[in-house]
Parts: C-alpha cells; sequence; structure tokens
C-alpha cells in the first residue's frame, strides 16, 4: 500500500499539466527569458513561450492586460510573474484539475499562494484599472482580443478587489487560494524566488502531495 501511496504522491511532483503550451514533462531550459528565468533549471515552458509571457499582446491567450488603458509596469510584472509560475513551474501537480475547455484539458485550481505575494500584488496594482472580477470568461472577443463587455465598467482594482484575497481568488476564478502562510514556510507557493537558491516551491509541493 504504501509503494502505492508512494506512486501516487510521486505522480503530482515534477509534472506539467496538460494545457496549450506546456511541454509534456518539465525539464532544463537555457534560454528562459526575464522574469521566467527562475525556472530554467527545471521548466514546463519553452523559451518561446517564456518571452512570449512579456509581451503586452501576447500570442499565447491574445489576452490584453491594458483593456481599461496601460497597466502601470510595477502591477504588470505581477501578472507576467503569474504567467511565469503558470507556463514553466513543474510544481503544481497537487492542484492541477480537470478543465473543460477548448485550450487545455487541465487548470490549477487552489493553489496556496504565500501571503506576502499576494498582498504584494495587490498593493502594486491597486490602482491599475479592470472592468471584470473573473477574467476567465465573459470577455467580448470579436476583435480577436479581449475587450471589456457592453455595459462593464472600468475601475481601480481597489473597488473590483477590495482585499488581496479577493484579487488572488477571483480574477482567475479559484486558481489561487490566499493563505496566511509566509515565504520559507514551506506551506505555501511563491511566485517570487531567489534564482541563485533553490526553488522553494518543491518541497511545498512534496508537502501537499
Amino acid at each position: 500500500a504504501t509503494a502505492a501511496v508512494t506512486a501516487a504522491q510521486d505522480s503530482l511532483l515534477n509534472v506539467c499539466m496538460d494545457a496549450k503550451h506546456h511541454k509534456t514533462e518539465p525539464g532544463p531550459e537555457g534560454q528562459l527569458y526575464g522574469q521566467c528565468v527562475l525556472w530554467k533549471d527545471n521548466a514546463c515552458c519553452t523559451a518561446n513561450t517564456s518571452v512570449e509571457a512579456h509581451q503586452d499582446q501576447s500570442y499565447l491567450y491574445k489576452f490584453n492586460w491594458d483593456h481599461c488603458g496601460a497597466m502601470p509596469e510595477k502591477c504588470k510584472r505581477h501578472f507576467i510573474q503569474d504567467t511565469c509560475l503558470y507556463e514553466c513551474s513543474p510544481n503544481l501537480g497537487p492542484w492541477i484539475d480537470q478543465a473543460d475547455t477548448s485550450w487545455r484539458k487541465e487548470r490549477i485550481r487552489d493553489v496556496p499562494l504565500c501571503q506576502e505575494d499576494c498582498e504584494q500584488w495587490w498593493e502594486d496594482c491597486q490602482d491599475a484599472v479592470t472592468c471584470k472580477v473573473n477574467w476567465h470568461k465573459g470577455w467580448n472577443w470579436t476583435t480577436g482580443t479581449n475587450q471589456c463587455p457592453k455595459g462593464a465598467m472600468c475601475q481601480k482594482f481597489k473597488f473590483v478587489f477590495p482585499t488581496a484575497a479577493a484579487l488572488c481568488e477571483q480574477i482567475w476564478s479559484g486558481s489561487y487560494r490566499y493563505t496566511s502562510h509566509h515565504r520559507g514556510s514551506g506551506r505555501c507557493i511563491q511566485m517570487w524566488f531567489d534564482p541563485a537558491q533553490e526553488n522553494p516551491n518543491v518541497a511545498v509541493a512534496q508537502y501537499y502531495a
């Protein structure tokens, strides 16, 4: 029985989800770009994907951050980091769930984000502007990129997402869960970490697996 449990745990560790741009299995990627470089030793993304993650209007999903006017750079870096984590991290196995969409078979759900990562994201984005709470669906795609649906009002993040928890948990329809765990606790996933140190999320995935 122990062997079966171990096998089940191992299947959750060091894996890539079955989604639009992910590799079938993780491995080294020497040329990862910009903020995605944290995952160069072991990544689920290719170098091309990492470059695209930094574009305002990337071919990855044709998603436009600037749908209510230009998103401030200090805010945008969190969305780039969020994209890098989603596309590149091989440590999200315990939270991979089935997805019933045409463009991916799997998604992440309830990934426990470290409190600091969530709070800083909210802090840096509170004055950015958006027209929607859930960015996964409900956009007007008639132009080929996402635009605000008819009648949706553009307003500051701090009114759309009154708390850091609201931002992290609602914007990607439950992909993340706000936690009171701190970075380095081994109990929460870090969107940001020092690339000179070992990836702290390996231990977190093991804990939850």
